[in-house]
């Protein structure tokens, strides 16, 4: 099971940038989705999560200016951020629970990450 995000970029405060994370592999089942982003020098934070079940959940700093969504035919996780702001710089990086039937398997994959720098 893989994950590959895109979609960071260079991006002027107050601009926009959508994320997209797919996954591939044998997966029978995804439940829960995140976003998370690690900024130099501090600490990998949840950004936004996503149920199977479409519950959605925000980091406050992100709240109201973040928006997590998911399509389960395309296996994929978007973010799409708004309002940016320079501290929502950092590596983004997609989580996925996944379930593998055939092989009773249940596990959780995480994308590579994708910078996103948000310029004053």
């Amino acid at each position: 099971v893989q994950l590959q995000a895109s979609g960071g970029g260079l991006v002027q405060a107050g601009g926009t940038l959508r994320l997209s994370c797919a996954a591939s592999g044998s997966i029978s089942s995804i439940n829960g989705m995140e976003w998370y982003r690690q900024a130099p020098g501090k600490q990998r934070e949840l950004v936004a999560s996503i149920s199977s079940s479409r519950t959605t959940n925000y980091a406050e700093s992100v709240r109201g200016r973040f928006t997590i969504s998911r399509d389960d035919a395309k296996s994929s996780l978007y973010l799409q951020m708004a309002s940016l702001k320079p501290e929502d710089t950092a590596v983004y990086y997609c989580a996925a629970d996944y379930i593998i039937y055939a092989t009773m398997e249940v596990g959780r994959a995480w994308g590579q990450g994708t910078q996103v720098t948000v310029s004053s």
